[in-house]
């Protein structure tokens, strides 16, 4: 008798799973195109209206400090005003998404 695999639970054969995308693809490229054949881009007022709405305002307690990109910039002025120097350094994508 001739074994006979069962596929495994949670994996597709691989020519399934390339129809699968494909046709999710062909999907999301027709809504989008369909989106914009209506008309769904922003107008310019609403991007500026938009934008402004996002911005931050120039007293929110972090912008009001006078951040130093380069150390030996930072180092020197915190040599001068007798102040500690704050590190932020970091490995990976700035999202977080590493």
């Amino acid at each position: 008798m001739p074994s006979q695999r069962k596929p495994r639970l949670g994996r597709l054969p691989t020519n399934l799973t390339l129809t699968r995308l494909l046709a999710v693809s062909l999907l999301a490229f027709l809504a989008h195109a369909s989106e914009s054949a209506r008309g769904g881009e922003l107008t310019m007022a609403e991007f500026r209206e938009l934008h402004q709405q996002l911005q931050v305002p120039a007293d929110t307690p972090w912008r009001t400090i006078p951040w130093k990109t380069a150390m030996l910039d930072a180092q020197r002025t915190a040599a001068q005003q007798a102040k500690p120097i704050f590190i932020w350094a970091m490995d990976g994508h700035p999202l977080g998404c590493t």
